[in-house]
């Protein structure tokens, strides 16, 4: 610094030396910041720990980074993301040990490293118009980490779906009761929807899903539920693609318990239906079943519906004019076509005699349904949504798996094909 103060000189020595003065101090002044720059660039001498020292310092530190290199698609800022298939994160050179990708609420979305350590996917979908963070990070031979992060956010869909599901959340049904899923959309995809919906149970049961058509999916056990169980369906349906350009909106759990075990047996050449719980006959019930060309249909039928009074209108199921009763007590429906277990008060003495219904199961009963003491209304009140109705001896063939929540007529091997 002292060639710089050395310059300084008071107004009459500067007047003296002229010009020549100047460009001594001009000279000067660039040798002192020579002097620094020299200064910074080296870190000073050999012997304060700069100089040569300084340069394999820093070649020491460059060699210390990772060969790794993680790459994340989508781009980071990407927008408009497609909720399957888009998200994909490898390694080159090392190998992933750690990926994180979680929404804006910081729920994690699961995957699975692969190929021994050079790629990750997500084991399920992304949902729809969601930020998404990625974390990931990747050593390379030397152990030395590399890491990466990237933001994106998925789709806005224009065209949705929904599943209307049956039984209700928090419901009590009886053995036979699928979970039942009607969409609001044909479904193209059935792989990505049936694998967005887990089904999981205490105790446990393999249960497995059964499509009718494009727009239902049924799930059900091989046997009956064990009365008791507890069963909870997670529905992880948004944002999965069921048609192009169509997408699941729904996120929901929906849980249900099986209550006791109640399956009733209607014999229709003898007349009568056992009402069975837990295997034991309860009750044996006299019964009137269709009459020659409007047989009831054989098979194992589900309770899937209770009304305490109805109207049954030949007209809804094709048999126009031949009846209209406003008000039919005690109705139980079986099959979407229209079969019933219901009260009937105008049957004189069908009941456990012979057949005289349209295809329903009847047991007597009062108009109103008001006589809690009869048949019909005993039957009612002791039965449940889920119940199952057996008919055998029947005239008719038996009734086909998608006519009501009805799959048990189908085997196990057909169900899981």
């Amino acid at each position: 610094m002292r060639p710089i103060s050395g310059a300084s000189v008071d107004a009459p020595q500067r007047a003296a030396r002229g010009g020549s003065g100047r460009r001594r101090g001009l000279l000067a002044l660039v040798s002192g910041a020579l002097v620094l720059t020299v200064a910074a660039c080296g870190g000073g001498d050999a012997g304060s720990g700069g100089g040569a020292g300084g340069g394999k310092a820093s070649a020491a530190a460059q060699s210390k980074q990772s060969d790794a290199v993680v790459a994340i698609a989508p781009k980071n800022g990407a927008t408009s993301v497609d909720t399957s298939g888009a998200l994909k994160i490898a390694a080159r050179a090392g190998k992933l040990t750690e990926v994180v990708v979680k929404d804006a609420q910081g729920a994690a979305i699961s995957g699975k490293i692969t190929s021994g350590g050079a790629a990750w996917a997500p084991s399920t979908h992304l949902a729809a118009s969601t930020a998404y963070t990625v974390h990931a990070v990747a050593v390379d031979s030397a152990g030395r980490r590399a890491a990466e992060d990237s933001r994106f956010t998925t789709l806005t869909p224009k065209n949705t779906f929904v599943g209307r599901f049956t039984p209700e959340d928090g419901s009590t049904v009886g053995v036979g009761m699928p979970f039942s899923l009607a969409f609001s959309r044909g479904i193209t995809h059935p792989e990505a929807v049936e694998k967005a919906v887990r089904i999981t149970t205490e105790p446990a049961v393999d249960v497995e899903g059964h499509w009718f058509g494009d727009d239902r999916l049924d799930f059900r056990p091989e046997h009956f539920w064990k009365a008791g169980t507890k069963v909870s369906v997670r529905l992880n349906l948004d944002g999965v693609e069921g048609r192009p350009g169509v997408y699941g909106k729904q996120d929901k759990t929906v849980a249900f318990t099986v209550g006791r075990s109640q399956v009733s047996v209607v014999d229709a050449a003898r007349h009568t239906m056992k009402v069975m719980r837990d295997g034991k006959v309860v009750k044996t019930l006299p019964v009137t079943t269709g009459k020659p060309g409007y047989e009831t249909w054989n098979g194992t039928m589900v309770m899937s519906e209770k009304l305490a009074v109805t109207r049954m209108n030949g007209e809804t199921v094709g048999y126009g004019g031949e009846y209209d009763i406003k008000d039919v007590p005690h109705a139980i429906r079986l099959t979407d076509s229209g079969t019933f277990i219901h009260g009937n008060y105008w049957g004189g003495d069908a009941f456990g005699n012979y057949n005289a219904s349209h295809g329903c199961v009847g047991l007597r009963d009062v108009r109103g349904g008001a006589d809690g003491s009869t048949p019909a209304a005993w039957f009612f009140g002791h039965s449940m949504i889920g119940d199952v109705v057996q008919v055998q001896h029947s005239h008719d063939r038996t009734v086909t798996p998608e006519n009501g929540l009805n799959g048990w007529n189908m085997s196990w091997e057909r169900w899981t094909a």
